[in-house]
């Protein structure tokens, strides 16, 4: 998996651009059965894919935090609102919250396991959001997560095989 983290940011980054024109041409011929092939590329993907040996997402990026999210951890932790977002998150560029620091404090790197799961963001518990109705609203954070989350790199392959469009992002990928 190591190497495997080490080459997905340059694939992906050497993918970019044909995978932003592949999902431009689908945004102009979406299919009606687009969300039910995703979710199942989705359930093919994690069948094979254990997030446990990875964990790159809490490693390089944050979720954001919603009202609701604060609310259940400070609620878990026994603490304020206010202090839990003092003490974790900070407001990102757009106003949202997020992690102050990252690899997130609630990771914990012996197993990559989550020490919060049962209370963890949405966000993290949708992530890497492959198998979300309206999918093809969410195709510019796809291509960002495909940096991060190998299951993501290779389902976006994989939907271009199940659905070529022509270019050169219909090409086999090499995963």
């Amino acid at each position: 998996m190591e190497q495997r983290l080490a080459n997905l940011h340059k694939d992906a980054r050497d993918m970019e651009k044909d995978t932003r024109k592949y999902f431009q041409r689908l945004k102009r011929r979406t299919p009606k059965t687009l969300d039910l092939t995703m979710r199942d590329l989705h359930d093919a993907e994690f069948e094979k894919t254990d997030c446990m040996t990875c964990a790159n997402c809490c490693k390089t990026s944050s979720p954001i935090f919603t009202e609701k999210d604060i609310q259940r951890i400070s609620k878990h932790f026994r603490m304020k609102e206010v202090k839990f977002i003092e003490q974790f998150l900070e407001r990102d560029s757009d106003d949202f919250y997020v992690l102050q620091d990252v690899p997130c404090h609630f990771l914990d790197d012996n197993d990559n396991s989550c020490t919060i799961y049962d209370v963890r963001p949405k966000a993290c518990g949708d992530y890497p959001h492959t198998n979300r109705k309206k999918f093809i609203q969410i195709t510019d954070l796809t291509v960002k997560n495909a940096e991060i989350c190998p299951a993501t790199f290779n389902i976006i392959e994989n939907l271009k095989r199940v659905l070529p469009l022509g270019g050169k992002a219909s090409q086999e990928s090499k995963f």
